[in-house]
């Protein structure tokens, strides 16, 4: 059985409160059809267009689309090639199966094809689309794509019944036939490297596009090490700096230019003495970012090579220049982006089981970690008036536009990149620690380097204490240089050394280093470890009046076991690692048939990993201890896997977190399904280990560390302000010592005393968790037969069961 909320639909507006919609009745059954498209460059002449474009997570939508259409009861369809195959017809048409969406999770671009379409921009060839819709019933459609394909498909609608009456005229359809059909509804996920899509905090292929992107920053970085060179890189972003402007802060890039924030006159001067100042500082690398869509503030392009020539003529530097066109777009979608899809995929499907005749088309967008409906044209409105404002040249307002996320970066961007003089430095006279603790996480030294270099830009002197409260009881503490962490965003682990030790046996030694440095603040980047020691240090402030001080604690652990915070940083790179490993593990068994893989993942007593990971990987069964299992769970799953095994589903894999249960080992766990597969499958196991904590730090990660380290060095500004009252510092209360985490849809200070109550310290884990919420989703991916609350996507509110059997009602996505 799968549970749906049907009964009220609510669609948030862009510009006024949420509306309550009334939606089909709980009896409803759909047949749903998929089109993939591709945004169309509306500002070019068709001739001159470039092909469609595809990107990576694609299918990963298409996949949940049609397993959580099937899975309802409903029919799904495949429209191949896009708006063209609507239009033509015939074997574009399709119907899907479960097993026809199988092993495609890794697959870049789309298996069901997208291709430009003059033709439905025309009356006669949207009267073509909607008679081939109507001869397979379908009026439900989930498109894929960018502003303009859904733009194509809100105006299909509009004309929907006055189409089926030319075809009744026409004597193509009968009577019957239009009033079975009489209603078109249309939900859209956004698809674009770009990530040009107001309304949303990322779309499909975004993450993916910077992972190709860093993949070469890094490359080239390492090429660089014993070359004193300069580098130009043009990445995409005709009309949206995204990718450039997140690509910059994910590198470190000394200069970057993006359509959304021209450079005023005298910006070659301003670059050249930048480049300089940092080749005097013995960097021996200078990385400039261009989007192609770059412009300066009176419209004129600026490209690559005329960035080139001016290094070259001003400051004889030994400069290249890469384009890494097409690459962006190209090769295996992130974690990120399949468990993206995968959410605005069933997301998709909820949203058309519930449209009415008066429901407005609607787009599935993600806010924060929550996936919301927004309705489209709204959506596409806002992203037009993007382009209009940067036409006018009112850029300010076009960075407004693009959204809270996109203006967060821009500022960061800005302040990381604003390197003063020292004379032009306020002088705070405060002394701020950064340190790390706990489990060394990839992302950590992004979020050192982001809050010393916003430190010293407010006036501080930055200190950094090697090795957690160990090095900090031992005096190892230093001043640290904004030159001194020149470099650190693409270091995996802890390159300030990292420990599990808690302070509490030497508090009264810490209390002496911090006298001895004249310590005004602490900012502690780690685990549960620094979860912990933060709270030891202060319900110490009544003893030791060195600890009333600012406090501030970002969470930075594979794990993402804290409380207060729904991500960590680090957890996306071990995520990556995960679902790369699952993939090579899968792509070993091509040649085999029927095999099972086992693998154990990290995360303590917490399951983020493994249940994200198997979502990512496309796992059929995941095992963790915040979901108690018994011998009859480990049975059925086999009898399942079994059962699956029996038709076209020739691999399976299943994952276990480490400890899932003390007793069901994955040893255990490989013996048995071994012995209870014997004769259908054979077995394999993989523990994956400290791998999953090492690499490179992926974008996510180093964009997540940077931000949340520069927010949490400016609540520390703010607070030393605020508690220095007659010349000396006092922070006493419970709001000076906090938890900087991600909730929801935004980044919120808590203070550590008030997590208490929400924290499961004998298992180091918060007490609620929101990703249990994605284990329903999980497991109706995987086949299996379990209730789905919408009530975990944010938008329904009333419980009404769906009956997951055929249906005659001729209706479709």
């Amino acid at each position: 059985m799968v549970t749906l909320r049907q009964e009220k639909c609510v669609v948030t507006s862009l510009n006024s409160a949420p509306q309550q919609l009334s939606s089909t009745s709980s009896d409803s059954f759909f047949h749903f059809t998929l089109v993939s498209l591709q945004p169309v460059v509306a500002v070019l002449s068709p001739t001159n267009s470039p092909p469609f474009l595809r990107f990576p997570g694609m299918n990963a939508a298409v996949r949940a689309v049609v397993r959580m259409g099937i899975y309802v009861g409903a029919k799904v369809y495949f429209i191949h090639e896009g708006y063209q195959g609507m239009v033509d017809g015939g074997d574009n048409i399709k119907e899907a199966t479960w097993e026809s969406v199988s092993s495609m999770l890794q697959v870049g671009g789309t298996v069901i094809g997208s291709a430009r379409c003059k033709e439905f921009r025309t009356h006669e060839g949207r009267l073509k689309a909607a008679h081939n819709l109507v001869q397979h019933g379908i009026t439900n459609l989930c498109v894929i794509g960018g502003d303009g394909s859904l733009t194509g498909a809100n105006l299909f609608r509009e004309e929907w019944s006055g189409l089926l009456d030319e075809l009744l005229q026409q004597g193509l359809i009968n009577e019957e036939a239009a009033r079975s059909n009489s209603e078109l509804h249309i939900v859209g996920m956004v698809g674009s490297i770009d990530n040009d899509f107001c309304g949303t905090d990322m779309t499909i292929g975004t993450d993916s596009a910077l992972h190709r992107i860093i993949e070469v920053v890094d490359a080239i970085m390492t090429t660089a090490q014993s070359h004193q060179r300069t580098f130009v890189l043009e990445v995409m972003g005709r009309h949206c700096g995204y990718l450039a402007l997140v690509s910059a802060l994910a590198c470190g890039a000394d200069w970057v230019f993006i359509p959304e924030m021209p450079p005023e006159d005298g910006w070659e001067d301003n670059m050249c003495q930048k480049l300089s100042e940092n080749r005097a500082d013995k960097k021996r690398l200078n990385i400039i970012i261009v989007a192609e869509g770059a412009i300066d503030c009176h419209n004129k392009a600026i490209t690559p090579d005329y960035i080139k020539d001016l290094v070259v003529r001003n400051l004889g530097f030994d400069t290249r220049v890469t384009i890494l066109g097409h690459v962006q777009r190209g090769g295996t979608p992130s974690a990120f982006d399949r468990i993206l899809a995968s959410r605005m995929g069933v997301e998709a499907v909820l949203a058309l089981l519930e449209a009415s005749a008066n429901t407005p088309a609607c787009v599935v967008s993600l806010v924060g970690n929550q996936a919301v409906r927004l309705p489209l044209m709204e959506c596409v409105q806002m992203t037009q008036e993007v382009q209009k404002a940067m036409d006018e040249k009112k850029f300010d307002e076009a960075v407004r536009l693009r959204g809270r996320s996109f203006e967060n970066n821009l500022t960061t961007y800005r302040l990381l990149s604003n390197r003063k003089a020292d004379s032009e430095l306020p002088n705070s006279s405060f002394n701020v620690a950064v340190m790390n603790v706990g489990a060394p996480a990839a992302g950590m030294n992004a979020a050192v380097r982001s809050a010393v270099r916003v430190g010293i830009t407010e006036g501080h002197k930055m200190f950094a204490v090697s090795d957690g409260f160990e090095g900090f009881y031992k005096g190892q503490i230093r001043e640290i240089k904004w030159g001194d962490v020149g470099g650190w965003t693409g270091q995996g682990g802890s390159l300030l050394g990292t420990k599990r030790t808690l302070p509490g046996k030497h508090l009264d030694k810490i209390a002496e280093q911090m006298r001895v440095h004249n310590i005004n603040a602490l900012l502690v980047i780690g685990g549960f470890e620094a979860y912990v020691g933060l709270l030891e240090l202060s319900a110490s402030r009544e003893k030791y009046h060195e600890f009333c001080v600012p406090m501030v604690m970002v969470p930075a652990t594979v794990s993402n076991n804290i409380p207060g915070s729904d991500l960590s940083i680090g957890s996306d790179t071990a995520l990556n690692a995960i679902t790369d490993t699952c993939d090579r593990i899968k792509q070993s068994a091509s040649g085999t048939k029927r095999r099972v893989f086992i693998i154990e993942t990290m995360g303590g007593y917490c399951g983020y990993l493994a249940t994200v990971g198997g979502l990512a990987a496309g796992a059929d069964t995941v095992y963790i201890y915040e979901e108690p299992f018994d011998i009859r769970d480990l049975q059925a799953n086999v009898q399942h896997l079994t059962e699956k095994m029996k038709t076209t589903i020739q691999r399976g894999l299943v994952l276990r977190n480490e400890n899932s249960n003390e007793n069901f080992t994955t040893d255990f766990i490989y013996q048995l399904y071994t012995e209870e597969g014997r004769g259908v499958f054979d077995c394999r196991k993989n523990i994956l280990g400290h791998m999953q904590q090492g690499g490179a730090p992926s974008p996510f990660d180093r964009n997540f560390g940077t931000k949340i380290s520069a927010k949490a060095i400016q609540w520390i500004t703010r607070t030393l302000k605020d508690s220095f009252k007659g010349g000396k510092m006092f922070a006493n209360s419970e709001d000076t010592a906090c938890l900087l985490g991600m909730r929801r849809r935004a980044l919120v200070f808590q203070p550590v005393s008030q997590l208490r109550d929400e924290t499961d310290f004998v298992h180091r884990i918060p007490k609620e968790q929101w990703w249990l919420k994605l284990r329903p989703l999980m497991k109706i991916l995987a086949k299996y037969k379990t209730s789905y609350d919408v009530s975990d996507s944010g938008q329904l509110e009333h419980v009404t069961r769906v009956r997951p059997k055929e249906s005659n009602t001729s209706s479709a996505i």
